[in-house]
């Protein structure tokens, strides 16, 4: 297996441009099984999960080529159904998160949609519920095999309904969206969820024919028609990623400028940063962060704690939790970091603390953090990559810690972040692959 070998405590310089969203990309590419006319998606990120999925679409007999520079080319027009009871199709279908979201355009358009149960990272429970009882409420019929871990619906004509949502699922909406434009009648899903990605699947889809109104809002109204057909699309850059580099600069004591974010698409990120005591300047659509040999953590108005949790859109993502709690851990001033999505996310602050962080786990959801505030810098340790984000912030960890430290199980890293030893090593950090 890969590793990274870190040497930190240099300082970062220049210009860093973000990849392509992933969580957008997994929606994107699956939007094109609704239509047998071509597709074609730009800035498409080359990173393990999205190439799995091309690949999984492949094997499903949609025509794919690579267009060169992040573009690709879709083409649905021969999709073998039948492939979706193979082993094959079981062993590529659980081998990603994304992947359930095929369901909702196979059902739509062939009336079945069968899938593995997907993997991804080791998080906590993430239950698919959402995803399955939407598709009754459209009038499908459902089975789970448990033996074998296998889902399947089936209906000869969806119907469109109206439909309260238990949990506001990214995935779980997309999944029902895309099965709902090619239903009978109109669908109303209420407590929706409304972030970027979801914006840019519904404005992907009206581009190709469908009738979504409420986008952007957590109540969307499609009214299903007959056939979509092809599109031209191009997705968002990560704002995971873009959390990721304003911690990596302020750990890191770096001026660094971040091109090309899509600033009006990052909601409340850069502002919880800034409670974070980072400087983060926008310059048209860039992102500078000048150096800084200090930054403190904001208070609340009481004086009390400042607490960072995620919450639905437009609140702050889950995602970037992991590299609060990293950034915090050379502040100055402390912060009660409350994870309430996944409970085995925080998992990853005994590396933090191996290498010198001041971290209580107080439970699964929570963990306090007191800043050192430069006083005493983190040390070079080897650790595990347990996912992505938490992979993600060990390594920025690593970039500002004194000595060498190796990080295992980067497969996990390269999962969501594109050639970023690459990347970074174009700015000056000290990173090498293994």
């Amino acid at each position: 297996m890969n590793r990274f070998e870190i040497t930190g405590g240099g300082r970062l310089h220049g210009e860093i441009v973000p990849q392509g969203a992933k969580n957008e990309a997994l929606q994107i590419l699956c939007a094109v099984l609704l239509t047998p006319e071509e597709c074609i998606i730009h800035n498409v990120p080359d990173i393990v999960d999205v190439n799995k999925l091309i690949d999984l679409l492949a094997a499903l007999g949609v025509k794919v080529k690579n267009l060169g520079n992040g573009s690709w080319s879709f083409k649905a027009d021969a999709v073998d159904v039948d492939f979706l009871v193979s082993e094959e199709f079981k062993k590529k279908g659980s081998a990603l998160r994304g992947s359930v979201m095929i369901v909702g355009p196979l059902l739509a358009r062939f009336g079945r949609g069968y899938i593995p149960k997907p993997g991804g990272d080791k998080i906590g429970r993430r239950r698919m519920d959402t995803h399955f009882i939407g598709f009754q409420k459209l009038g499908a019929s459902f089975d789970f095999d448990s033996v074998d871990s296998f889902y399947k619906v089936e209906a000869k004509k969806l119907k469109g309904t109206y439909m309260l949502l238990d949990e506001a699922s990214v995935t779980g909406t997309a999944n029902i969206l895309m099965a709902a434009t090619l239903a009978e009648g109109t669908t109303t899903i209420f407590n929706a969820a409304c972030e970027p990605y979801l914006q840019q699947l519904s404005k992907m889809l009206n581009s190709m024919g469908a009738k979504i109104s409420g986008v952007g809002s957590n109540l969307l109204t499609i009214e299903g028609v007959n056939e979509l057909g092809g599109c031209s699309h191009r997705m968002l850059p990560d704002m995971i990623e873009i959390g990721s580099f304003i911690g990596m600069a302020a750990m890191t004591k770096s001026n660094l400028r971040i091109k090309d974010t899509g600033y009006d698409h990052l909601g409340i990120i850069p502002d919880v940063f800034r409670r974070l005591g980072i400087e983060v300047m926008r310059d048209g659509d860039d992102i500078v962060i000048p150096e800084q040999e200090t930054y403190t953590i904001d208070k609340y108005i009481d004086g009390s704690i400042l607490t960072v949790s995620d919450a639905p859109w437009p609140g702050f993502t889950p995602d970037l939790l992991s590299i609060v709690l990293v950034v915090a851990t050379q502040a100055n001033g402390s912060v009660l970091v409350h994870q309430k999505m996944f409970e085995s996310r925080l998992f990853f602050v005994d590396k933090l603390i191996d290498m010198g962080a001041q971290i209580i786990l107080c439970d699964p959801h929570r963990a306090t953090i007191i800043g050192l505030n430069r006083k005493q810098n983190l040390r070079g340790i080897r650790m595990t990559s347990p996912d992505i984000r938490a992979g993600v912030a060990l390594l920025i960890a690593a970039l500002s810690a004194e000595g060498t430290s190796i990080i295992d199980n980067i497969e996990q890293i390269d999962r969501g972040y594109q050639h970023i030893d690459k990347r970074l090593q174009a700015i000056g950090a000290q990173i090498k692959r293994v």
